[in-house]
C-alpha cells in the first residue's frame, strides 16, 4: 500500500514540504518552559477567564458604585430650643437697716428685751441695703421674706448670727427673743418651693445675692422637727468673688440694689476663729457622737460685735428706677 502510494506522488513531493514542526507529544520529557514557547496565544489580550469562586470573592470585595436612583438620607432633627432663662425680674423691693451694737454683751442690755423701747439705746448706724426679690420666679419665698420683714414679730431687731469672711453673712436664725433670734409668726405659709428643683436654677455667682439659707441653715435640731417650722434664714454673698459652693444648696430669691457697700463694711467685721486644736478636739468629739461638739460649733464665725437688723419693711413704689432684671 505504501509503494502503492508512493508510485502515486511525484518524485520531488517530500522536497516540496514545508519543514514540519517537532511535536510535543513526541517529547514529554520537554521544560515547561520550552513547551509553552510552542503555545504562544496569537491574541495579544486573552478574555480573563475566572472561576466561579473567584468571581464571588470578587464582587464581594469590589467598592459599590453610586447609584443615581440612591436618595440621600433626610438630615437629622434640629436639637430642641434651650429652656428659656429663669425671669429674674424685679417684682418688689425691701429694705434693711443694720446697726452696730456696742452694748450687746453687757447685763443690762436692752438688745432682745421686748419690754425695750428700742432694741439697742446706744446703737450705730451702718447703712441701709435695698433689696429686690424675683417674685414672677419664687412668689411664695418672696410673700415669706417681705412678710418677715413688714411684722414686728419678724426680722426687726434680730442680729446677723454668722459672718464667713470672703463669702456671706447669714441672719434670721430661729430661736429665742431674748437672744435676739427669730420667732416666725405662726400664720406664715409653707414654703413648697424649698422642694422644687426649679428654684436652684439661680447661683450665687456676684456680691450682694439674696438666698434662703438651706444647705447652711443654723436652726436647730429639735425646732426643725417641729411640725410647724418654717425656714426663714437668709444669707447675702459679700464676694469679691462667687461662691459656688452654695449652689444648688440654698434658693437665690433677690439681689442688692442699693449699699452694696454696707454689705462690705458688715463682712470686713472680725469673727471668731477658733485654734486648730480646738477643732481637731471638736471633730474628734463629733466622730464619738458627743452633741456637745454640735453646739460649740454653734458659735464659730461668730461676729465679734453685734450687729443687728434696727428696721426693715417694703418699698412702695410705682415705678422703680431700677433694672427690671438681674444684669
Amino acid at each position: 500500500m505504501s509503494l502503492y502510494c508512493s508510485s502515486l506522488l511525484p518524485s520531488n513531493f517530500l522536497s516540496q514540504l514545508p519543514p514540519s514542526k517537532p511535536s510535543l507529544i513526541s517529547h514529554p520529557h520537554k521544560p515547561s518552559h520550552l513547551i509553552s514557547s510552542f503555545h504562544q496565544n496569537p491574541n495579544p489580550n486573552p478574555p480573563l477567564l475566572l472561576s466561579r469562586r473567584s468571581l464571588l470573592f470578587f464582587l464581594s470585595t469590589a467598592p459599590s458604585l453610586p447609584n443615581d436612583q440612591t436618595t440621600t438620607p433626610p438630615p437629622p432633627p434640629p436639637p430642641p430650643p434651650p429652656p428659656p432663662p429663669p425671669d429674674t425680674t424685679v417684682t418688689d423691693r425691701v429694705f434693711i437697716d443694720f446697726r452696730l451694737c456696742p452694748t450687746s454683751f453687757l447685763p443690762d442690755r436692752t438688745l432682745g428685751d421686748a419690754a425695750a423701747s428700742t432694741p439697742c439705746s446706744e446703737s450705730v448706724p451702718l447703712g441701709r441695703v435695698v433689696l429686690g426679690l424675683y417674685g414672677r420666679l419664687l412668689p411664695r419665698t418672696v410673700a415669706n421674706f417681705k412678710a418677715m420683714c413688714a411684722t414686728n414679730s419678724g426680722y426687726r431687731g434680730t442680729i446677723v448670727h454668722k459672718i464667713l469672711q470672703g463669702q456671706y453673712f447669714a441672719a434670721g436664725r430661729q430661736g429665742r427673743r431674748d437672744k435676739s433670734e427669730v420667732r416666725p409668726p405662726v400664720d406664715l405659709d409653707r414654703n413648697v418651693e424649698a422642694v422644687d428643683s426649679r428654684a436652684f436654677l439661680l447661683t450665687h455667682s456676684r456680691p450682694g445675692t439674696l438666698s434662703l439659707c438651706l444647705g447652711e441653715n443654723d436652726d436647730e435640731d429639735e425646732i426643725k422637727l417641729n411640725p410647724n417650722y418654717r425656714n426663714v434664714e437668709f444669707l447675702i454673698t459679700t464676694g469679691p468673688g462667687p461662691c459656688p459652693e452654695l449652689d444648688g444648696r440654698n434658693i437665690v430669691f433677690g439681689t442688692v440694689l442699693e449699699g452694696l457697700d454696707v454689705v462690705g463694711t458688715i463682712a470686713a467685721i472680725p469673727t471668731y476663729k477658733p485654734a486648730e486644736r480646738i477643732r481637731q478636739f471638736n471633730d474628734f468629739a463629733e466622730f464619738l457622737g458627743d452633741d456637745r461638739a454640735q453646739i460649740a460649733r454653734a458659735i464659730w464665725d461668730k461676729p465679734l460685735k453685734t450687729v443687728y437688723i434696727g428696721d426693715c419693711g417694703e418699698l412702695k413704689v410705682a415705678k422703680p428706677s431700677l433694672s427690671p432684671t438681674l444684669p
